[in-house]
C-alpha cells in the first residue's frame, strides 16, 4: 500500500473546528483597522528574492538561513514572502501610492520562513500587520500602538506588556555600532559562535541573541539611547509622552533591537509571558529609510505585525471569548413530502434569521441516525419533520443539549420560537 500524503514540516492544516477562531479575529483586526482609516491591501505570496536582500538585509538570520527561494523557468531567482512590509513599499511605489502622499495600509496573509517548528512558530505561518507612510512625527507611532492595543482589547485579551526602545538615525546608530563592536571585540572568546559571526556583520543582533552566557555579557554593552542624535531624541520622547496621555503603559528595553535592518527610530514588541519561549504577539517600528531603499524618494514609515497563530493560541490560554463553530440547528426529515418541505423551510428560516446556523440532514437515515447526527454536529436543537407534523404544517423542535419538554409549533412561529430559543 503507498505512503499516504502528509503535510509538510512546519505547514498546517486548519480544520473546521478552528477557522471560526481565525474568521473572529480576522474581522475584529478589519473592523478596528478601518476604524482609524486603514484600507487593505492584498499582497502576492511570491517576490524577486533581491527585494528582500534590500530591505531585509543580507545579513540577517531571515536572508541568509530562512528564506524559501527557487528559480523559475527563466533563471529569476523568486522567494516566498518571510514578511509584508518589503511587499507593502513594492506595491506602494508600484502603483504611485507613496509619493508625496499619506497612506494608512493592513494586510493579512500567510508568511514563510524555514524555521525550526514550534508552537506558535512555523514554515508557513500567517500575519496580520499595519503600514503607515508619509508622516514623520511620532503621533503616528502613537497611533498604531493604540490601534495594537484596542484589536487586543477588542479580543478579549489581558496582561500584555508593551516594551519599546529608539534606534536612532543611521548615523546615530553607526556610532553606536562602533562602540557596540569595541566592546564586543573585548569579550569575543566568550561569545557564542553565531554572536561572534554578527559581531561585525550585524552585532545589534548580538543584543538579541537567546544564549544565557552571551545574555549577560551584553548586559554591560553601551545602551543606544546614549548615543541618539537630537531628532530621534526628539522623537522618542514624544513617543513616551503620546503613549503616557493615551494611559498606555510601556517600559523601555535597551536591549529591543528587532531583528530586520530597515528599522529606525522608535521600536516596540508586545509580549506575554504565557506562551513560553515565543513571547512576542506583535512586534513593529520605524523604518523611515526604506522607501528610498528600494527606489522611491524619502518616505517616513511605521508599522507592524502580528502573528495570527500566536494570538490564537494566547486566546485559548487565556480563555477569551470565541465563537461557537457548531450549528444551532440540525433539522431531521423522515419521508419524501417531508424532505420537500424542509428544504423550503430551512432556506425561509435562513432568510428571516441571517445569522442562524442551520444543518439539514442528508443521505436519509431512520430518525435515530438522523438525531445521532444532530448530536455529534454539536447542534443545540433538532427539528423533526415526519409525515404527519408535514400534513399538520407543524415541526417538532428537541432541545439535545439541556433537559427540556420537545415542544411543538406551526411553521409560521417556527422562526420566532428559535430566535427566542437561540437569543438571535
Amino acid at each position: 500500500m503507498a505512503n499516504r500524503f502528509q503535510s509538510v514540516r512546519g505547514c498546517n492544516d486548519i480544520l473546521p473546528a478552528d477557522t471560526p477562531v481565525w474568521q473572529h479575529l480576522h474581522t475584529a483586526a478589519a473592523d478596528v483597522f478601518a476604524a482609524y482609516g486603514y484600507g487593505e491591501i492584498k499582497l502576492p505570496l511570491l517576490e524577486h528574492t533581491e527585494l528582500f536582500k534590500r530591505s531585509i538585509g543580507e545579513a540577517t538570520d531571515v536572508v541568509e538561513k530562512e528564506m524559501f527561494t527557487f528559480e523559475d523557468r527563466e533563471g529569476e531567482s523568486l522567494s516566498l514572502r518571510p514578511e509584508g512590509t518589503a511587499s507593502c513599499v513594492r506595491a506602494g511605489l508600484e502603483h504611485g501610492l507613496l509619493h508625496n502622499q499619506q497612506q494608512r495600509l493592513w494586510y493579512a496573509g500567510p508568511m514563510f520562513r524555514h524555521e525550526r517548528p514550534q508552537a506558535g512558530r512555523y514554515r508557513q505561518f500567517h500575519q496580520i500587520g499595519v503600514e503607515a507612510y508619509g508622516m514623520a512625527g511620532p503621533d503616528v507611532d502613537v497611533e498604531i500602538i493604540a490601534l495594537s492595543a484596542r484589536l487586543f482589547r477588542r479580543l478579549g485579551l489581558k496582561d500584555l506588556t508593551l516594551e519599546i526602545n529608539s534606534l536612532g538615525s543611521a548615523q546615530s546608530r553607526a556610532a553606536y555600532r562602533a562602540a557596540l563592536v569595541a566592546f564586543l571585540e573585548q569579550h569575543e572568546a566568550s561569545l557564542d559562535a553565531d554572536s561572534r559571526r554578527r559581531m561585525h556583520s550585524n552585532p545589534l543582533r548580538v543584543l538579541d541573541s537567546k544564549v544565557p552566557a552571551t545574555k549577560a555579557i551584553v548586559q554591560d554593552a553601551p545602551v543606544l539611547l546614549d548615543h541618539l542624535d537630537d531628532e530621534s531624541r526628539a522623537h522618542f520622547d514624544g513617543l513616551q509622552q503620546g503613549l503616557s496621555d493615551l494611559g498606555i503603559a510601556f517600559t523601555v528595553n535597551h536591549r529591543l533591537v528587532r531583528g530586520l535592518d530597515y528599522y529606525t527610530k522608535g521600536v516596540f514588541e508586545w509580549t506575554t509571558t504565557q506562551l513560553g519561549a515565543q513571547g512576542t504577539v506583535c512586534a513593529g517600528g520605524r523604518y523611515d529609510g526604506l522607501v528610498e531603499q528600494l527606489g522611491g524618494t524619502p518616505t517616513p514609515a511605521v508599522g507592524f505585525a502580528s502573528g495570527v497563530e500566536r494570538l490564537i493560541l494566547l486566546l485559548k490560554a487565556q480563555g477569551a471569548p470565541l465563537p461557537e463553530a457548531a450549528p444551532h440547528v440540525y433539522f431531521c426529515t423522515l419521508g419524501e413530502a417531508a424532505e420537500r418541505a424542509a428544504r423550503q423551510l430551512s432556506e425561509q428560516l435562513r432568510d428571516v434569521l441571517p445569522t442562524l446556523r442551520l444543518v439539514l440532514n442528508a443521505g436519509g437515515g431512520k430518525l435515530k441516525s438522523q438525531l445521532g447526527r444532530a448530536d455529534r454536529s454539536g447542534a443545540r436543537y433538532a427539528l423533526v419533520l415526519g409525515e404527519a407534523e408535514t400534513a399538520e404544517r407543524s415541526i417538532q423542535v428537541k432541545s439535545l443539549r439541556i433537559e427540556s419538554q420537545q415542544i411543538s409549533c406551526g411553521w409560521p412561529e417556527l422562526s420566532g420560537r428559535l430566535a427566542g430559543l437561540l437569543e438571535l
